[in-house]
This record gives C-alpha cells, structure tokens and sequence, in this order.
C-alpha cells in the first residue's frame, strides 16, 4: 500500500510518470471524480497486511453500458413541465404519475386545481432530502425529475439525480476483505451512493458466471435490474430477461460494501426517465442513523425469502456460503 501511494503523490502528473501506469491508479481515478475536492473518496489500509486493491478495478462515478444495452430512444422520452420547482411534489408533476400517493394532504395546483402529494422525500427542515417513512420501509421503486425536465437542478424531486453528498472511506477490515465507512455521520432516510458498473445483457451476466469458476462469487458483484422485470409487459426489454450491473471490474466506492443480515443500508430501484426502466438506477439509502466510521452495509439477498428460508434447511446449507457480518440475527449463510 505504501509503494502504491508514493508512486501516486509523488510521480503521477509528472512528465516522466508511466502513462499505463498512471491510467491504472486508483488514486488518479478517484482524484478525477468532480466531487473530490468537497466529497472525497479515501482508500486506508491499517491492518498491516500489505494489501491493495485489485489493479485491474477501475473507479467510474456512472454506470457503463455494455454490448446489446441501450437507452430509450428519445422520440419515448418524456419529462415533467413543472415551471415550480414545489410542484414536483405533488400529482400533477408527470415524474410521480406511476408513485402510489403518501399522503392525503392537498394543495392548490398552479392553475388553480387541487393536487394530492406524491412526493418520496421530506421537502422542508432538518429532514430535507430525507426519505419518508413510508418509503423507507419499504421496497417501493423512486420516481425523480430529471435533465429532460423543465424544473431546475434545486428541484427537491431531484435527491438521487445530485449525486452524493457524503465523503466515503474504503478501508481494509480484518477479515472480510474491504469494507466502506463514512466519515460523518449519515441520517436515516438520507441517500447516500448508487451502486454503478458496467450494465450488460442476461447471456453476458451468465457466461461471466461461467467464466468465474464459483459462480456465487461472481453473484457478489451482479445486481439484476429486474425492478420492473413483467412477461406480459408490452415494453419488450421489461418482458424479457433483466439487464444485470456488474461491479467486478469497474464500479463506484459502494462495490466493496460487505453485506449484513442487520444492514444500516438498502437498495432502492430509482427511475429519472420512465422509458429507461430496464436501466434504473440502484440507490442506497440510510435505513438508520449511522455514526461516523461505522461500516456501511446492506443486505446482499434483502427481500429473498427462498435464500432466508434456505439458510435454515441442513440439506442446502452445506453448498450455500457462509455469512460472515458477525450480527446477533447473522442467517449463519448468504446462498
């Protein structure tokens, strides 16, 4: 680790630095994010093992699309004509059309007619930006605004499309490989990074499994993008087989969260453009206050209950992998 970081503050940047070299820093990588200068990410290694990140990762700040994966075209693009920003809150703005209502208080639309809320987030206070209990609690996909919309970037409909707002540390734990903390404290409900990789197709995914050897280690780092996943669905990439992110070899700081079976984290599927849900968005949220420098984690097989229901059955336990998160509810195995 120690040669790794001389190499990088005191060679790279120079004219005499290795160009492959420096395009494989991780260091580089991070530093050319446009939130380092206000929200950077650090790499720490304190446990004297000598260990360093994979030098074949690549940090990216967005997800990549792989071959056969593809954006809306734009004559399906559509985005709200809200002219004030407070209206993204309610049902009239055209990003919250499909969001179930939260709540039964009304408020006079700009023309005049009453509009019931339908908004994710808290709008006002110390909770700004903040997920809603309601939400919180459950798995239920976000809808945002988004750049083909007519609001403005301080549109409070817009939490996930900003970005992060919090600095995170990748470190070496003692025995679970690398893990992420935060170095300040984090609010329940408050978002906090997207899990980003390369988005490839479902036959791409499986021969990735193949290739791997262990094809349950390869699921470590595939998220399918299956939120809207429906065989009767008329959009053909909803009815057939998800597209899946895979973060193995190139991702953001959230591809070394470890999982837990008592995570202070959760994944929620968030949608900017309605024509591009094949390509949601996967956005960890907060489902609890976390301290400075706790580890940061979320539940590998949330919402699965055949893995739940599987890690109590002795005939499927011997072939499934063993939990490590150390927690009093720890399932003893993740699949």
């Amino acid at each position: 680790m120690e040669q790794v970081t001389k190499s990088h503050f005191f060679e790279h940047g120079k004219p005499e630095a290795d160009p492959e070299e420096q395009e494989q820093c991780h260091f580089c990588q991070i530093r050319a994010f446009p939130t380092h200068a206000t929200l950077p990410i650090t790499i720490v290694n304190d446990t004297g093992d000598g260990a360093i990140l994979d030098r074949g990762f690549r940090f990216i700040d967005r997800s990549v699309l792989g071959d056969g994966v593809e954006m809306a075209e734009e004559s399906f693009r559509t985005g709200c004509e809200c002219d004030d920003d407070e209206d993204c809150m309610y049902s009239s703005c055209l990003c919250l059309e499909e969001m179930a209502p939260d709540s039964d208080e009304e408020a006079a639309g700009t023309r005049g007619r009453p509009h019931r809320k339908r908004f994710a987030y808290h709008s006002h206070g110390a909770k700004a930006e903040l997920l809603r209990s309601r939400i919180l609690h459950s798995r239920e996909p976000i809808y945002e605004c988004h750049q083909g919309c007519r609001c403005s970037l301080r549109c409070p409909n817009r939490v996930v499309e900003r970005g992060r707002t919090v600095p995170l540390r990748i470190f070496r734990t003692e025995d679970r490989g690398w893990g992420v903390r935060c170095p300040v404290d984090i609010k329940k409900g408050q978002f906090v990074d997207k899990y980003t990789g390369e988005i490839i197709t479902h036959a791409e995914a499986e021969k990735r499994r193949a290739a791997a050897g262990s094809a349950k280690r390869k699921d470590v780092y595939l998220f399918a993008l299956d939120k809207f996943s429906d065989p009767d669905s008329l959009d053909p990439r909803l009815a057939g087989p998800p597209f899946e992110v895979d973060g193995e070899f190139m991702s953001g700081p959230t591809r070394f969260v470890n999982h837990s079976c008592e995570p202070n984290m959760r994944i929620f599927a968030r949608v900017g453009d309605h024509a591009d849900k094949h390509v949601h968005d996967l956005a960890l949220f907060a489902i609890e206050d976390i301290p400075a420098n706790q580890e940061l984690t979320f539940d590998y097989v949330d919402g699965l209950v055949d893995m739940e229901d599987d890690a109590h059955d002795p005939s499927i336990r011997e072939d499934m992998t063993k939990c490590l998160c150390g927690t009093k509810g720890c399932r003893g195995f993740l699949w």
